[in-house]
């Protein structure tokens, strides 16, 4: 009975040992120049003697889980069009709603007639001016050409994250203090 433990580590030990020779010797083929699917071949002087095959995309869409802060509110900071900005998600929102000072630093700056749409916040009644946005990127998931509205200054005190971006998603949800938006 004392002598399997002895004999159990030296089957485990061989095992590994050949595995890793075996896997070595497979390695090296490759590096000799046997191609294998989805591997590419390495010259003796180590440069690539062709491209890597590109990857295989996921079936999954990409997703982004955001924990809720100590109001229950879910804050994130995507970029757009190249300009990172902090909103809020409000699945309540039909637009994307963008500050003045947001819309300013996206380099959008309306003139006082294109704020022609008249929108309910919850701090009443304003005027917004319809914008479009190229690319809206959270994460990994991205969303081209998203209506938004910019408000006039004082109007909100962050920026939204609305509908007009949330309804281009597979889908999003809410469970536990987080909310996984999936793209």
């Amino acid at each position: 009975m004392a002598q399997r433990p002895i004999v159990w580590a030296l089957g485990v030990a061989f095992i590994v040992g050949y595995g890793a020779m075996s896997y070595g010797t497979r390695l090296a083929g490759y590096v000799e120049g046997d191609d294998a699917p989805g591997v590419a071949a390495v010259t003796s002087d180590a440069r690539l003697a062709s491209p890597p095959p590109p990857m295989a995309r996921s079936s999954e869409p990409p997703t982004v889980t955001v924990a809720a802060d100590s109001r229950g509110h879910y804050m994130v900071h995507p970029t757009i069009d190249n300009y990172r900005v902090r909103m809020l998600v409000d699945t309540g929102a039909s637009f994307i709603a963008l500050t003045e000072s947001d819309a300013l630093g996206l380099g959008i700056r309306p003139a006082s007639s294109d704020y022609k749409v008249t929108l309910r916040t919850a701090n009443g009644v304003v005027r917004g001016a319809r914008v479009n946005l190229r690319e809206v990127r959270l994460g990994a998931i991205i969303v081209r050409n998203v209506e938004a509205m910019v408000l006039p200054a004082g109007a909100l005190s962050v920026s939204l994250l609305g509908t007009s971006f949330l309804s281009k998603l597979k889908g999003y949800e809410v469970q536990t203090g987080r909310m996984i938006l999936r793209g």
